[in-house]
């Protein structure tokens, strides 16, 4: 029986580790501290998280990754250091949940509970505006926002009853996609398409910044974004607007010739302080925020999205930081160890 119920696509794995099996690692080289990373990952996203570079630079500090083969009990298999996985399913959660309570030695990234949290748009904001995070760099909050879970001929009176602005950026409810939908006038919202979540359109001079989080290290990079809209251009346009992909990797604005006021990126104070934050209340390791500047400011900022396990390979030296996390996470496992041992 497989470990979970996914699309033929998902279902789609490497049927056997890219590094060897850990008899074939063989403790070939046993004055080495090996770290065995046993990874549950699509095909996707083995191609674009494991790159040649990465896994040699891995390899060569002593870190090894193992398929998990979903034909077999994971118990069974390893013995694993650290488990990583982004695979969705609640019978593949269950596995998860049953395996860290039999292995409490092995740190899974990241627990499945958490990670749903951020799976649903519902929840996925609340840490973040509960935080109402305010410091001497900033402020970050979330825009306004409003679920709609059914019936598209409520959500105008749904949107006036809670007093949100159009325009409204329009997304699904359960983040599995990252189309969005922009609706300029009020007649335009009955053709939406719940469940979703409306959030209010917040002018950011058209640049985004994504946090890559990977424990404590951060990581910054600027992509394009939907542009600013007027009043006057508000009033000129009605119907719905539908976006695939806004931040893609093709929409790097490191680059570009922006203005200090808009392309300069947010305090690092800043981010260390609501990263650390947001890893202890999510219970997450390993995640990115979608962040926007309000224009017109110098330290208002908003999260719009948060993403679990996104893509990694993307990040400017990511072999490097995730190299390092993985040891880091490894010594600080053996070390709970040594400590536990009478």
């Amino acid at each position: 029986m497989r470990l979970m119920q996914e699309s033929e696509e998902e279902r789609e794995m490497e049927s056997s580790s890219r590094c060897g099996s850990i008899v074939e690692l063989g403790f070939q080289e046993k004055s080495m501290k090996m770290v065995v990373v046993g990874y549950a990952l699509t095909s996707k996203k083995t191609k674009s998280f494991l790159q040649p570079k990465f896994e040699g630079l891995a390899r060569n500090k002593g870190i090894f990754f193992v398929a998990i083969d979903q034909t077999r009990p994971l118990s069974d298999q390893g013995p694993f250091d650290i488990v990583l996985h982004k695979l969705t399913g609640k019978e593949w959660q269950q596995i998860l949940e049953d395996y860290r309570l039999n292995h409490p030695e092995v740190t899974v990234l990241d627990p499945p509970d958490a990670i749903q949290h951020v799976h649903n748009r519902q929840s996925m904001l609340q840490d973040v505006a509960d935080l109402n995070f305010s410091d001497a760099y900033g402020t970050v909050g979330v825009p306004k926002q409003l679920v709609i879970e059914k019936d598209p001929s409520s959500i105008s009176n749904a949107v006036k009853k809670a007093g949100l602005a159009l325009p409204l950026v329009a997304k699904p409810l359960v983040a599995k996609s990252h189309e969005l939908s922009l609706a300029f006038d009020e007649y335009s919202l009955e053709k939406l398409e719940p469940p979703l979540v409306l959030q209010e359109f917040v002018n950011h001079g058209g640049v985004l910044f994504k946090v890559y989080i990977v424990g404590d290290a951060i990581k910054v990079v600027r992509r394009f974004s939907l542009p600013d809209v007027s009043k006057r251009e508000l009033s000129r346009s009605a119907g719905v607007f539908r976006f695939p992909r806004v931040s893609s990797a093709a929409q790097s604005a490191d680059d570009a010739d922006l203005d200090p006021c808009i392309g300069e990126l947010p305090p690092r104070a800043l981010l260390e302080s609501l990263s650390r934050e947001l890893r202890r209340r999510l219970g997450l390791h390993l995640f990115n925020l979608d962040m926007i500047r309000e224009h017109g400011t110098k330290n208002r900022f908003y999260v719009i999205d948060i993403n679990y396990f996104p893509g990694y390979g993307k990040m400017p030296e990511y072999e490097h930081i995730f190299t390092d996390f993985l040891l880091n996470l490894a010594k600080s496992n053996y070390k709970k160890r040594a400590t536990s041992i009478p």
